[in-house]
């Protein structure tokens, strides 16, 4: 006898494009696993250093390069840890798009916690996986799991493959 959940999936997916709410959603994100070890590059169109609190921050266009990760937005503040051999996290603000291929995810604030490799995304958080989408208020993305977990007013549309 089949379980009447799994029927109620597959009739949904059947369907072609499928929309559901739901308040928290695991999915996978990135194909290739994040190493937090590698270097981190940074470009943008202006830096400002602040010595006394240990942090930089970038304007314009940044653009954030780990391994296969991309991460880009009009402001980053990079903190560097305690004792500054490196660092410890990055917050990013407007316009946010975080690539790790062949997913993307955008939102208004991203934080990105190096050691972890985990970026926490906020705000009209969008997910796009090929021709699926999620939306939701947060995502916390573990980049070396390759996992996601979407939080809060959680829409999905997944469409079907295309013959």
């Amino acid at each position: 006898m089949y379980d009447f959940r799994f029927v109620l999936v597959c009739c949904a997916l059947l369907a072609g494009a499928v929309s559901a709410s739901a308040q928290e959603t695991q999915v996978a994100f990135g194909a290739v696993k994040a190493d937090p070890s590698l270097p981190v590059e940074v470009t943008s169109e202006k830096l400002n250093v602040n010595q006394e609190d240990g942090s930089a921050e970038f304007l314009g266009n940044v653009i954030v390069i780990q391994g296969e990760m991309r991460l880009t937005a009009e402001r980053v503040l990079v903190i560097y840890n305690e004792d500054r051999s490196g660092i410890e996290r990055m917050e990013a603000t407007e316009d946010v798009v975080l690539i790790s291929p062949p997913d993307a995810a955008e939102g208004d604030w991203a934080e990105y916690t190096i050691d972890s490799g985990v970026i926490v995304m906020k705000g009209n958080v969008l997910l796009t996986q090929g021709p699926s989408t999620i939306t939701g208020d947060q995502m916390d993305a573990d980049l070396t799991a390759g996992t996601a977990t979407m939080i809060g007013n959680v829409k999905t549309i997944l469409q079907q493959g295309q013959n």
